[in-house]
């Protein structure tokens, strides 16, 4: 008879509420000293493994927690500190750790970007000159901890070392070969210590084996679990796969290893194919992904049941099968017991990261013994309820979408066109200044907002200090200098839950904080009905900005696609399809502004590259209709209004013809944290739109110097237009004090006119 065991993944770090965010903030404020920090960050750990226990989880992670990024835990175990901080050797210490994250007043922090296809971020490891060590052995301090403090056989969660080296940097001379043979002896080192100590599982995460491998990656792979099973033999390895179908299927399962895990919600379809057509080893164990980690819907149990036999039908000589979440519950809130603001319908169809713990119970169980618990029909009919809601049944918000094919999705003129006709009307100087959008949101402006939503001050009180701050910001930007303006978005708590309040079809939570990166906790709406647009909702604030100033005033709006990767989006219908629901609804927005004399708008895209899909056969479609919702966003403008668009912290070498597609006259991107290395990406490819590449990084407390922007903008100069070059942060600064946000815009706009005295200067020869 087979055996089902239970496990998970990973659990969400920052507890319920957000304790572990608010120990390390009260770390970097000086408010507890590092003792106090340990103690607490301890509490939080020791919580969620006690939590699983009690919820029936057999393999309990131990490893998976950490104190800012599990990308980074890793590149201080092996002692991989970049050269510019101050590190002599031997365990990292905490202020070095923070500093590599975050920078500090004599070094920039290091790069962030996507992990995978999430919105989780994660540093960027800097594989350069100096030689790794082992510097302490992080996931045997966790599965000791476990063991001794609360008597749990914990299972140790590594970073796969492929994965690392596929997420790394290095120097030009970088090889992936090179670092492999110096990491894996100090990685054996790490399992043979686990091993010794007794570990009965490790869990070995190699998402990047869902992405394309190739013949040379392929043998590398190889030749790193091959290594492993020779000098740690008889260690049980679960090599973890998930956000999509295992590439190389064949290959991967004939690892030397005692497990493999796939990925059956979001690789369903490629995994069932690959076990169909080349079977599963008989001596491994299956560990089965059938609880979506990334989404906050409950699972339909009898669905997935009937998935998991169809799943072990096809592997008959099998005898253990481990029962899991598809991925790492990180990318899910902690709890839904607190979610009673929220329409029954709604409430009862969630299932938080605590929840997705008893479906996994309720399965196993259901495995075990034959008899379907009572979680199985619960959520079958709480999913039939919201199936059946309203709220999906908007006829003509669905009328609109079936008739896409013939919305316009394209401007009334090309670029070359529109542009003269807007500097005509801006008469801008060269390389215009100008920021993201928002401005610090300071303890006084979140204090007011609750003031406001807890009925403390009336609508028109919080108006007026809205208000109030706008116009401060505005008097600020004047003095400084700056060229295009923005009113600061300070009635804005998060870029998509603002917009996500005042559209039908969006719910919100009270505690559903996923991390995004580091300490920054983010709360996505839920799009869980048609959407559709019911009032304006960003021309009140904008319009009183514009009417402060005779320089243009930004409008600020977040792109559909945007919306649409930073919520969590019903299953029923596809991805595209509610994407241009909110393209649509954004539309008349734009108009609205448009109407209200505001003719600049910029429509934010981040998290287009977000939603790239991790296999090269699906990105194509992906783009085409990303690329379409923005249009019909933007397209019905008129050819004097500028429309722009922002991105950032996204590898976007590989879709620049994408980006250009959106035809958006001004594009601003991220180059400051990945040091420049987007530009070379412009060496190769003409870019013939507006384009602001951001010249110092808002996510470091650090005020750069006027010098580090004039180098920056100088490097950008070489391979872009400067008539279409603007200058600008790479992102928005609600998470910037006032007094740093002051000195570096002050900074930015005497670096921009350096640099256009530098460009007179060399037209007259000088």
């Amino acid at each position: 008879m087979s055996k089902y065991v239970s496990s998970n993944l990973g659990f969400p770090r920052i507890g319920r509420e957000r304790e572990w965010k608010k120990a390390i903030e009260a770390f970097w404020n000086g408010k507890i000293n590092e003792g106090e920090l340990h103690d607490r960050l301890s509490d939080i750990r020791r919580t969620h493994w006690r939590l699983q226990q009690e919820k029936g989880i057999e393999l309990i992670p131990v490893g998976d927690f950490s104190y800012y990024d599990q990308v980074l835990d890793m590149t201080v175990m092996f002692g991989l500190v970049p050269e510019r901080f101050e590190y002599k050797g031997g365990p990292v210490p905490l202020a070095t750790y923070y500093a590599i994250a975050r920078g500090n007043e004599s070094a920039a922090a290091s790069e962030m970007t996507k992990w995978f296809n999430t919105n989780y971020h994660y540093i960027v490891p800097e594989l350069g000159g100096r030689e790794p060590e082992l510097t302490k052995n992080t996931p045997l301090e966790a599965y000791r901890e476990a063991k001794s403090e609360l008597g749990i056989e914990g299972k140790p969660v590594l970073l796969g070392l492929y994965t690392f080296l596929k997420l790394s940097k290095g120097t030009p001379s970088f090889s992936i070969e090179e670092w492999s043979r110096k990491l894996l002896p100090l990685y054996v080192q790490v399992l043979r210590e686990l091993q010794e100590e007794g570990a009965s599982w490790v869990q070995i995460d190699e998402p990047a084996l869902v992405t394309s491998v190739s013949d040379e990656d392929l043998e590398l792979v190889q030749e790193i679990y091959g290594a492993i099973a020779q000098e740690v033999p008889g260690l049980a390895v679960l090599l973890q796969t998930y956000f999509d179908s295992a590439e190389r299927y064949e290959q991967i399962v004939s690892l030397p290893v005692k497990g493999i895990g796939l990925d059956f919600v979001h690789g369903k379809a490629g995994n069932l194919e690959a076990l169909r057509q080349y079977g599963f080893p008989a001596d491994k164990t299956l560990g089965i992904g059938l609880i979506d980690g990334r989404n906050i819907w409950r699972t339909d149990l009898p669905e997935a049941q009937v998935l998991l036999e169809a799943i072990a039908a096809l592997i008959p000589g099998s005898s253990e099968y481990i029962i899991q979440p598809s991925c790492s519950l990180l990318h899910v809130p902690v709890s839904a017991q607190a979610e009673n603001g929220l329409p029954s319908v709604l409430q009862e169809s969630l299932a938080f990261a605590e929840e997705k713990l008893d479906e996994i119970n309720a399965l196993s169980i259901a495995a075990k013994t034959g008899d379907a618990p009572a979680l199985f029909a619960k959520s079958k009919e709480a999913l039939q309820r919201l199936a059946g809601d309203a709220s999906r049944s908007r006829r003509e918000v669905q009328e609109a979408v079936s008739t896409i094919s013939v919305q316009p999705s394209e401007r009334s003129s090309v670029f070359s066109s529109r542009r003269l006709k807007q500097q005509a009307k801006w008469n801008l100087p060269l390389l215009p200044t100008t920021t993201i959008g928002s401005f610090p949101q300071t303890a006084e402006v979140r204090a007011a907002r609750q003031k406001w939503r807890k009925g403390e001050w009336s609508t028109e009180k919080y108006d007026e200090f809205v208000a109030a701050e706008i116009k401060k910001w505005i008097d600020i930007q004047e003095e400084i200098g700056l060229d295009v303006l923005v009113h600061g978005e300070f009635e804005r708590t998060d870029m998509v839950e603002f917009f996500g309040e005042k559209l039908p079809g969006f719910a919100f939570t009270r505690g559903g904080w996923v991390q995004s990166y580091g300490t920054r906790c983010v709360k996505p709406p839920l799009i869980y009905g048609d959407v559709e647009f019911d009032r304006p909702m960003t021309v009140k604030e904008t319009a009183f900005a514009q009417s402060l100033t005779s320089k243009p005033v930004k409008g600020m709006l977040t792109g559909p696609v945007t919306i649409l990767n930073w919520s969590f989006v019903r299953s029923d219908i596809s991805r595209e399809t509610v994407a241009y629901q909110i393209a649509l609804a954004l539309r008349k927005e734009v108009e609205a502004l448009e109407e209200a004399g505001i003719t600049m708008i910029q429509v934010d895209e981040p998290a287009l590259r977000e939603g790239f899909p991790l296999k090269p056969k699906d990105r194509s479609a992906y783009l085409d209709w990303a690329v379409k919702a923005f249009k019909i966003s933007t397209s019905t403008v008129r050819e004097t209004t500028q429309i722009h668009t922002h991105m950032c912290y996204c590898e976007f070498h590989d879709m620049l013809d994408s980006i250009q597609a959106l035809d958006a006259d001004v594009i601003s991107i991220e180059t400051s944290r990945s040091h420049g290395e987007l530009i070379r990406s412009f060496e190769e490819n003409t870019y013939p739109l507006g384009i602001g590449l951001g010249v110092y990084d808002i996510h470091s407390p650090r005020v750069p110097s006027e010098e580090e922007m004039v180098a920056m903008i100088s490097r950008a100069l070489q391979v872009l237009d400067p008539e279409l070059f603007w200058i600008n942060p790479d992102c928005g600064l609600k998470t910037r004090g006032q007094e740093e946000t002051v000195a570096a815009l002050k900074n930015m706009a005497s670096a921009a006119q350096r640099s256009r005295n530098s460009l007179a200067s060399a037209s007259l020869g000088i």
